[in-house]
Parts: C-alpha cells; structure tokens; sequence
C-alpha cells in the first residue's frame, strides 16, 4: 500500500472522534484581509481579533518555510487529488505554530537539526540535496526506537512534523476530497424497500405515498389544514 493510501485509510478509521516570536510581515492591510476572510466563519469578535493578530506574524524565516515545504512534500508526495501547496499546509503549519506556542522550540531546533544533518552527511543543507540523501536522512528518523524513555531530537521532531503535515493536509478542503469525506450531506429516501414491506405484508397508502416520498417536492415545507390532515 502507498503511503498516501495507509495514511489515508488512518485518517478514515479516527476521522469521526476528532481533531510568540514575532515580527512584521511585509503585508499591505488589504492583503492581510484577504487572509483573514477565510477564518470568519463562526469566528466571535475576539477569536476573529486573535486570528488577525496571528496572521499579522512570521514566526518561520524564507529558509525554514523551504525546509518545511520541501519536507511535506517527502512525506505527501504530489498526488492526482491534490498536493501539499494545493492544500496550503506550509501555511497551516506557520499559522499553527504560533496559535500553540509549545511547538515552536521544537520546530525551530529540529529544522536546524535537520540542516546540520544534511551539511554533516552531505556537505551542502537538506533543500539542496538530492532526493536519495534526503530520503536516507528521513528514512533514518522515521520510525520510534523502541524501549526507550525519551526520543532521540530527529526522531521526535520528525514525528511532531509528520503529525502536523498529515492534520494539515486532511483538515484542507483539497484533503477532505482525497479522502472521500462527504460530511452531512443529504441523502434521499424512497421508503421502506418493496422486499420488506411484503415480507411483513403491508403496504403504503397511495395517496400518503405521492405526499411524504416524492423527491420532486422534499425541498417545500409541509402544509396542513386546520384539523391536522396533511395537504401538501
């Protein structure tokens, strides 16, 4: 199975029991707008302030935000559904970290952790390095070593990015259709299957029938006349 497709069938299985440094972004106010337009909804007046200051912030540098890109990339490669730009998780990830402060040290030192292990390795940072050498420094940090108290910098770091690559990616309007997700969507209904109904040996009244299962008329509200008999 595809890592795409394990991940997947993971965020299927546990979708339903869901999910400060700063300086000044280089932003015009309309531009931040922008921006903010798309976290309005069902935003309070002080969680729409919180937001704006939120994305009034930089927290990652040019570099870091590469590294990150690059590295959500590794771990969700394009795909025909959608990709990790498609979905803005780079963007998630920045927005996020500064939301839930306890991620930034972490994510800051394993980025740079990250480079050195490139330069260590193979002389030159991890965005500049090939996709074999990219690959075998993650391979290598991939997986939790067992039996142990706490996790080696790579390994926990890589386990925190991972996490938070795959919730922003599936939490996106572009991941939600990769996975299928149909949310509350309205379904339509044709009455009890013929099959049961003369296995019990009833049947509908013909004139109720035209009246509560006909499709054509579920979007109209339904009358009833002064005695309680429904009209419509």
């Amino acid at each position: 199975m595809e890592r795409r497709e394990s991940i997947k069938a993971m965020m299927l299985g546990s979708f339903g029991t869901g999910l400060l440094l700063q300086s000044c972004l280089d932003t015009s106010p309309q531009q931040l707008q922008e921006k903010i337009w798309k976290y309005q909804y069902g935003r309070t007046p002080k969680e729409a302030a919180h937001d704006q200051k939120l994305l009034g912030q930089q927290f990652f540098d040019e570099n870091e935000m590469k590294l990150i890109t690059r590295l959500a990339n590794l771990i969700l490669p394009p795909h025909e559904n959608g990709s990790i730009e498609e979905a803005e998780v780079p963007g998630f990830i920045e927005f996020i970290v500064k939301d839930i402060s306890s991620l930034q040290k972490p994510l800051k030192k394993g980025l740079k952790w990250l480079d050195q292990e490139s330069k260590q390795q193979f002389g030159k940072a991890f965005v500049d390095s090939s996709d074999t050498e990219q690959k075998s420094i993650l391979d290598s940090i991939c997986y939790e070593l067992e039996d142990v108290e706490e996790q080696p910098d790579g390994i926990a770091f890589f386990s925190l990015i991972r996490d938070l690559v795959v919730t922003g990616y599936f939490t996106s309007a572009v991941g939600l259709k990769d996975l299928g997700y149909q949310g509350n969507s309205p379904n339509v209904w044709d009455g009890v299957p013929d099959e049961v109904l003369k296995d019990l040996d009833v049947a509908y009244d013909e004139a109720w029938l035209a009246k509560c299962i006909d499709q054509n008329q579920r979007n109209e509200v339904a009358k009833w006349d002064e005695n309680g008999n429904l009209l419509t």
